[in-house]
C-alpha cells in the first residue's frame, strides 16, 4: 500500500484536516465532555467495522484525531476514507472538524555525531527506534506517542552553539499568523532560505525554533 505525500493529501480536499509529521490531524470542538465521549464512541464503532484505528485524544472541550497507516508508515487512501467518515460523523452530531491551532512538536538535538548520543536519549526516554517502510535512523520515539519525537541533526563542533531546538509542525495556513505573532512578541526571523519547508525564528535571547510544514517534501 503506497503512502501519500503532503501535496497528494492537500489535493484530496479534506476540509478541516491537515497533514503533520506523516499523519492526518483534526480537532473537533465539543460543547461538553458527554458530546466528545459520544463522538469517540461513534468513531470507535466505525474504526472497528473497517479495522482501521485512529489515535483519539478526548478532552473536555475537544477531540483530537490522528490518522495514519502503521503498516505502511504513513498516510494512505484508507486514512483519507476514514477521515471523510469521521467528518461525516462529526457533522451528524452538529460538530465541525478544524485544524486551526493544531501543531505537532519535535525536539531536535544538534550533534556532530548523533550515533554516539542517540543511545543515551533512547535509554532515558524509554524510547524506541522506528522501523518499517521509510524508517529514519536518527530518531527516538515514545512507544505510547505521548512525548515528542527526538531527532538528531548533524552540526559542527564550533562553540558557542545551540544544542536543542524545537520543530513546530503546522498547516501552511498557520505559518504566517504564528510568525507575525512571534515577531510582535520580540522575536526575529533568522532565515527563510528553506521556506516553505521551514522558517527559523529566534526569541529575544537568541534561542531558535523552526516552523515546519509538509510543503516541498516527499
Amino acid at each position: 500500500m503506497s503512502t501519500l505525500t503532503g501535496k497528494q493529501v492537500a489535493d484530496a480536499g479534506l476540509d478541516g484536516w491537515t497533514f503533520l509529521l506523516g499523519a492526518l490531524h483534526t480537532r473537533i470542538r465539543t460543547p461538553d465532555f458527554a458530546a466528545g465521549l459520544a463522538l469517540v464512541a461513534a468513531v470507535g464503532a466505525e474504526a472497528e467495522r473497517v479495522d482501521h484505528h485512529p489515535d483519539l485524544d478526548l478532552r473536555y472541550t475537544h477531540v483530537d484525531v490522528r490518522l495514519w497507516s502503521h503498516d505502511a508508515g504513513g498516510v494512505t487512501g484508507r486514512d483519507l476514507r476514514l477521515a471523510r467518515t469521521i467528518s461525516a460523523l462529526a457533522a451528524d452530531a452538529g460538530l465541525t472538524v478544524s485544524y486551526a491551532g493544531l501543531s505537532r512538536l519535535e525536539l531536535a538535538l544538534d550533534s556532530p555525531e548523533h550515533a554516539a548520543v542517540l543511545p543515551f536519549w533512547q535509554a532515558v526516554l524509554a524510547g524506541e527506534r522506528p522501523d518499517g517502510p521509510g524508517a529514519a535512523d536518527d530518531e527516538v520515539r515514545d512507544p505510547a506517542g505521548a512525548l515528542p519525537t527526538v531527532w538528531f541533526q548533524s552540526s559542527g563542533r564550533d562553540e558557542p552553539r545551540q544544542r536543542w531546538h524545537p520543530d513546530v509542525w503546522v498547516d501552511p495556513a498557520e505559518v504566517r499568523p504564528r510568525m507575525e505573532a512571534a515577531l510582535a512578541a520580540g522575536g526575529t526571523l533568522v532565515s527563510d532560505a528553506e521556506a516553505p519547508h521551514f522558517w527559523v525564528l529566534a526569541d529575544p535571547d537568541g534561542n531558535r525554533v523552526c516552523l515546519c510544514t509538509w510543503q516541498g517534501r516527499d
